[in-house]
């Protein structure tokens, strides 16, 4: 990594590392070597989900835990991740095999969510959870700042299955069906079904997660329609 982009980065950051390896470590993809990111990625998910919780808890303090489990799901996710990594630079200084570098990993969101996870890992390494909290402050605090309960929808795989625990049936089953396209370029086809109704509905997306999201939507809008009056899911 060239030294003045660590340096900017680490500007970006507003933290400066005593342990430059850490944040070396950090930006390490598993494709460029041994000495990866992952063991930095599992800590880093672990602070953030933390300091995002103690966020929530002071900005909605009349909130119940559903409504701040259903915010914090939807700021710690891969897409919003990703979009925080690209405000910081780290396609600039993310290190990857070149046959990764070439496949276009330095904008894949899932490599960049995880390096980022990686960062604040070891910024809880190098300087404790406080610096790591702070930094986790800087990242998130404006959206936190300007933002509503009510303005987080609920994703569609959590209604779904409130919608059928409300009704005292199990919830439903996620498998993939198909993968197409190039290991960087994926497409993947999710199949949801729900067993007690004999229902299967099927969606599609550039992540398993996203293609999960769309059956269940599916899933959603089919069973809506049965339990409208006269439909067969009405009691």
């Amino acid at each position: 990594m060239v030294d003045a982009r660590f340096d900017a980065l680490q500007q970006r950051l507003g933290y400066r590392f005593t342990q430059h390896k850490l944040l070396s470590r950090a930006l390490m993809h598993r494709s460029a070597g041994a000495d990866h990111n992952e063991r930095l990625e599992f800590l880093g998910d672990a602070v953030l989900s933390a300091a995002v919780s103690a966020m929530l808890y002071e900005r909605f303090g009349d909130s119940d835990e559903g409504d701040l489990t259903r915010v914090r799901a939807h700021l710690v996710r891969e897409e919003s991740l990703h979009r925080v990594a690209l405000g910081l630079g780290i396609p600039e200084v993310i290190r990857l095999s070149d046959g990764e570098a070439r496949g276009g990993g330095a904008q894949r969101a899932s490599i960049l969510a995880d390096a980022l996870e990686a960062v604040i890992g070891a910024t809880f390494l190098d300087g404790g959870f406080e610096p790591a909290q702070a930094l986790v402050r800087r990242l998130f605090g404006d959206v936190i700042a300007n933002t509503e309960i009510d303005s987080w929808s609920k994703d569609a795989k959590t209604e779904l299955q409130e919608w059928l625990q409300a009704r005292k049936l199990s919830v439903p089953a996620y498998r993939i069906v198909a993968t197409r396209g190039q290991a960087h370029a994926q497409t993947f086809e999710v199949e949801c079904g729900v067993t007690a109704l004999g229902l299967v509905e099927q969606g599609e997306g550039k992540s398993r997660r996203a293609a999960e999201q769309e059956a269940a939507r599916r899933m959603l809008e089919a069973l809506k329609a049965s339990d409208r009056p006269g439909g067969p899911l009405r009691s």
